[in-house]
């Protein structure tokens, strides 16, 4: 309920609020989608933030981002300690905080936590870009892009206040790297960064052989091993692919060490970051569906980032390998997983493929009306692409967001809304459970053939 009253409310001080905007007045459809898109960190426009807002509406959208990304969490929380109550599992479980591994949080431990660090963080990006783009802008221009970006690539919004955006970073890799590393960050999450920082403060440096090892005196949950393995490997993986795919083509302009860093920037983009320095509307087909994967697995858990997760993946792959070998538990760093953990995982996947797929027929359907078959069938991969970037609250665009019909607008916010807060979120807050049996029930077991 905070997200939709947080939406409603940035809508209507981007439409009363004087001094907003600096072209013609937004339909109340475009001031929502974009009130929409900054509560939910997504990075969708259907204008360009840099000429359609005055520095007032930008800040704005600001503090809209802001608040959906780290502020609703860290208010929440604080006001229930005010109240002298700890988190409830079921606000866990609903999204409010992720969920620690082995204990129940304070809410004041971990609400302070997130709200240090993510400022810290934001502070610390904001100076890096402040001292790179000080050289191209004035002194408040740089001051005031390098904070609007620092917190846009934390919180993995992927809003721009600067014209043209971040293709005129092209030929600018320390911008890149810096962006890239905010947005990974962001990505991340609060307690994975926590337990690796614990961890590395245990940690003690050994010669075996030739190698120095690191090892730390507290064990990695499997949560944060899954999550560093999976991120290290979609995230390097996709930076050769991308090179690969279009090194002789959007990248083919460009210096070798402008094609490294452009390549790296579009394998991080993707899992939720947002900006682009190429055009998506020409990158290949292979490229192209290189992107929706990587935005179909977003980020990790508990972080700004969208998508089925990076520990879903993991479980779907220790399933699939434990499957394969034959094993009876399906094992993430020597530990099992709880039966009901993969049950889960299987039921995120399941859903969120269910949820593309009615969203695929419903805009295809929509923006599809008055044309041709075969100029419905060029639309299909612009509207599957839209449709996933808003799912998974990524925010890139093979350009055709602005064009989008009244509907296929409405469609979309709900889209980001639901990849917000989260699919079982959702989808807990409003299906009821009294239907289900009580636990004492068991079904009478019946097989059917499969595969």
């Amino acid at each position: 309920m905070s997200f939709v009253l947080l939406i409603l409310f940035g809508a209507l001080v981007l439409m009363a609020a004087p001094g907003m905007e600096r072209g013609p007045a937004l339909s109340t459809i475009d001031a929502l989608f974009t009130a929409a898109s900054a509560v939910t960190v997504t990075g969708l426009t259907v204008v360009d933030t840099a000429e359609q807002f005055t520095w007032l509406g930008q800040l704005w959208l600001l503090v809209c981002i802001q608040l959906g990304g780290i502020g609703l969490i860290t208010l929440t929380t604080m006001l229930i300690g005010a109240l002298g109550k700890r988190l409830s599992l079921r606000s866990e479980m609903l999204g409010m905080l992720p969920v620690r591994r082995h204990d129940r949080p304070e809410v004041w431990e971990v609400a302070i936590g997130v709200a240090k660090f993510s400022l810290a963080i934001e502070l610390v990006g904001a100076i890096v870009l402040f001292l790179l783009w000080l050289p191209h802008f004035s002194v408040g221009e740089a001051a005031w892009h390098a904070l609007f970006h620092s917190i846009s690539a934390y919180c993995n919004a992927g809003f721009t206040s600067i014209p043209g955006g971040f293709a005129r970073f092209q030929d600018a890799p320390l911008t890149l790297i810096a962006t890239s590393i905010l947005v990974v960050l962001g990505g991340l999450g609060y307690l994975t960064f926590e337990e690796l920082i614990r961890w590395w403060r245990s940690s003690k440096a050994t010669r075996d052989g030739g190698r120095i090892r690191f090892q730390g005196s507290r064990r990695l949950s499997s949560h944060t091993y899954a999550v560093v393995v999976t991120s290290a490997v979609l995230l390097v993986g996709g930076w050769i692919l991308f090179a690969l795919f279009e090194w002789a083509d959007t990248l083919a302009h460009m210096s070798v060490i402008d094609k490294i860093t452009n390549a790296w920037f579009m394998s991080v983009m993707p899992r939720s970051g947002g900006f682009n320095t190429v055009d998506y509307a020409h990158i290949g087909n292979a490229s192209a569906t290189l992107t929706m994967l990587l935005m179909f697995v977003g980020g990790s858990p508990g972080s700004m980032a969208g998508g089925i997760k990076t520990t879903t993946l993991a479980v779907i792959v220790a399933l699939g390998m434990s499957r394969f070998r034959g094993k009876r538990f399906v094992e993430i760093k020597d530990r099992a997983i709880p039966q009901g953990t993969i049950e889960r995982t299987i039921g995120v996947v399941l859903l969120f493929i269910a949820v593309l797929i009615v969203s695929f027929f419903l805009l295809g359907w929509i923006q599809g009306a008055g044309l041709n078959s075969l100029e419905t069938r060029l639309l299909f991969l612009p509207i599957a692409f839209e449709t996933l970037s808003a799912f998974t609250t990524t925010g890139l665009s093979m350009g055709s967001t602005a064009d989008l019909a009244y509907p296929s607008k409405l469609l979309l916010i709900v889209l980001m809304f639901i990849g917000r807060v989260g699919l079982f979120s959702f989808f807990a807050a409003v299906i009821l459970r009294r239907s289900q049996p009580p636990a004492f029930v068991r079904l009478a077991q019946e097989d059917v053939i499969v595969g």
